[in-house]
């Protein structure tokens, strides 16, 4: 099953959203995400989050059950209880859409720390761009035009295991045999002609589409 959590922030456009959404199995709106769910022409099958950044007259419509108030003063981020809603409703596949450069900055960081964790997001759409991530034995497989950029993070496991391997094809510079550690990135790499693609060796990888 795949689950997306909107969140609030900036985000792709109301096209972009709608394609994002389709075939998806649930769709949550956290706090202000509902402004952008809704202004893609999407209704969400649940709401959650403290509701500090919505106007509470948007709520009206839903059914009450499908509303999950939270108090501001709480442990998680609204990002983070709408993720783990979705795990817990099933779902094996969470993406993000919003949360881009509108949002606090602190959010943001927030939001690439929750990639460190095994249950974490597999992508985030804060914009214009696409975030994945990329789990050990997996391959990333993306048409990009060529000249597109891409990013590539090492991810630290939360159960403190360390070493990355990668390989790629159709990228200007090959991700095989890279000495790859903690801090280590590659940035602003260039996609080729064809389909790029990414496996992860060893370790878990976040890659940014550009």
């Amino acid at each position: 099953m795949r689950g997306i959590a909107f969140i609030g922030g900036e985000s792709p456009g109301p096209q972009v959203l709608k394609e994002i959404a389709r075939g998806a199995d649930l769709l949550v709106a956290a706090d202000s995400g509902l402004i952008i769910c809704e202004g893609a022409g999407l209704t969400p099958d649940w709401i959650l989050g403290d509701m500090d950044s919505l106007d509470l007259a948007r709520l009206d419509k839903y059914p009450p059950e499908r509303v999950l108030r939270y108090p501001a003063d709480k442990d998680f981020t609204d990002t983070e209880l709408a993720l783990i809603h979705l795990r817990e409703k099933g779902c094996d596949e969470v993406w993000i859409a919003g949360g881009g450069g509108g949002s606090r900055l602190d959010h943001v960081f927030a939001i690439r720390s929750l990639f460190e964790r095994e249950d974490g997001p597999d992508k985030w759409f804060p914009g214009k761009d696409e975030i994945c991530c990329v789990r050990e034995g997996t391959v990333l497989s993306a048409e990009l035009a060529p000249g597109s950029l891409v990013s590539v993070f090492p991810l630290r496991s939360c159960l403190g295991e360390e070493g990355w391997e990668a390989e790629s094809s159709g990228l200007k510079w090959p991700l095989k045999g890279l000495a790859w550690k903690a801090g280590s990135f590659g940035v602003s790499n260039v996609a080729m002609e064809g389909p790029v693609e990414i496996r992860s060796v060893r370790g878990r990888f976040m890659v940014f589409l550009g």
